[in-house]
């Protein structure tokens, strides 16, 4: 009797293992479908990205890292790089919030040019009554102001979407347009040591080296190394500080991507 019931029980347990087993097949069996998002190129995607922002968290405050910049000068003796009146440019001004804090804390003026019409219509918004202007624009190619006419010009995550040829040519407009003794302040992604870069060469990679495909936007993106930046701004300036991002990897594993900050100089004598 006792055998006999042992017995059922082992049974109705295969049964039940085999009836498992057979649902964890149909399961494993069923193709797994990666949902894909639409790419939108360009102006297209940074228009609407400024209408509502899906991929990126836009901020209508300044940024830190140029704050510290400003902090920088002053102990440089070069209050008359900020003083009231003087004229700053960025290129990829977004929505206006590094101009419109230059104009508000020093009294400077300012341009912007922006690819995304969205942009330049909030940044004209926020800067009424300050004297600043804008216009929607690649920052590819001429920059349309007179020569030594700037004592700032800012170029903040903006570059790297540029070609080679782009980007040399939008650095020697910047030499072009600033003032003998001007600042360009510019940040930018760092490839030294940044896993998500590493990643994306790998899995993305576009014609030029060190360029891939952004995932989201669809367009090729360059990224420096500390070398090959410094190399290529020293040709035109004088580097006087360059700061790298840190807490970038946690345990081993990429966190958020490393950036690069340099200040540099048209030299007094340009």
């Amino acid at each position: 009797m006792y055998q006999s019931r042992l017995a059922g029980a082992m049974l109705a347990t295969l049964v039940k293992c085999l009836f498992l087993c057979s649902n964890w097949r149909t399961v494993a069996k069923r193709p797994f479908i990666r949902k894909q998002k639409r790419k939108q190129h360009g102006a297209t995607f940074w228009d609407n990205e400024y209408k509502n922002a899906n991929h990126l968290k836009l901020s209508t405050d300044h940024s830190e890292d140029l704050e510290k910049f400003t902090r920088f000068i002053p102990r440089q003796e070069r209050e008359d790089v900020l003083a009231p009146g003087e004229s700053a440019l960025d290129v990829g001004c977004g929505n206006g919030r590094n101009l419109i804090f230059l104009a508000r804390q020093f009294g400077m003026q300012g341009v912007g040019y922006d690819i995304s019409t969205a942009a330049v219509a909030q940044a004209k918004v926020a800067s009424t009554g300050l004297p600043l202007v804008y216009e929607a624009r690649s920052i590819a190619g001429p920059i349309t102001v007179p020569d030594n006419s700037q004592s700032l010009v800012l170029d903040m995550m903006s570059s790297h979407f540029l070609s080679s040829a782009e980007r040399t040519v939008l650095r020697d407009e910047i030499f072009r347009v600033l003032k003998p003794g001007g600042f360009l302040f510019m940040k930018t992604f760092l490839a030294d040591g940044d896993l998500h870069t590493r990643r994306l060469l790998k899995d993305a990679p576009a014609e030029e080296e060190n360029t891939y495909i952004h995932p989201v936007i669809g367009v090729p993106e360059y990224v420096y190394t500390e070398e090959a930046l410094t190399e290529f701004l020293g040709e035109k300036f004088i580097i006087h500080k360059i700061y790298r991002s840190h807490k970038h990897v946690l345990k081993g594993r990429a966190r958020k991507r490393r950036t690069v900050s340099i200040y540099a100089e048209k030299d007094w004598h340009s």
